[in-house]
């Protein structure tokens, strides 16, 4: 079958809004679309992140914000049992997408193309989460040293027909 054979292949965007934990600022959006050639583009906002630094963004595990640090996200989505890295080398866990870098007004806009996750087939990321992480993801085991979970936000199925509301002048 095509595209529609199946309810799930249809889906090719998903969306997460990343909320802060506990006493942190970190909140945005990360839009995540599949591409024509299968690989996944990730797009994400984020804003009330430490003016000039860079911070770790990750898939984990499950899509779970509950606890108020952050930890019940479990840790980084890594289906294929990889060691931890840094896009773009390909060994390294689904979830490892590399590091914000905040403006000096503590927003950053991030976008990367990953070929090891899906939206909802192979290493599909719908119901994860994306954390976003006090300190840069600096490459080491097992996960890159980037400390506390400053924003949290389960990946859910994008509304295709949704569009954001043009602001008047």
């Amino acid at each position: 079958g095509g595209p529609a054979a199946r309810g799930d292949d249809a889906i090719s965007k998903a969306v997460c809004q990343v909320r802060p934990t506990k006493g942190n600022k970190c909140r945005g959006v990360v839009v995540l679309q599949e591409t024509k050639d299968g690989r996944v583009r990730v797009m994400a906002r984020i804003r009330g992140l430490n003016p000039g630094k860079k911070h770790a963004i990750h898939i984990h595990q499950f899509g779970d914000c509950r606890d108020l640090a952050g930890k019940s996200a479990g840790g980084h989505y890594n289906p294929e049992e990889k060691p931890h890295g840094l896009p773009p080398a390909a060994e390294r866990h689904a979830g490892d997408l590399g590091n914000l870098e905040a403006n000096e007004e503590g927003f950053a806009k991030y976008t990367i193309v990953v070929d090891n996750i899906s939206i909802a087939g192979k290493n599909a990321i719908i119901g994860r989460a994306i954390v976003v992480h006090a300190l840069p993801d600096d490459g080491g085991q097992p996960t890159g040293n980037a400390g506390a979970r400053i924003g949290c936000g389960v990946i859910g199925i994008a509304n295709p027909e949704w569009k954001p509301a043009v602001k008047k002048k």
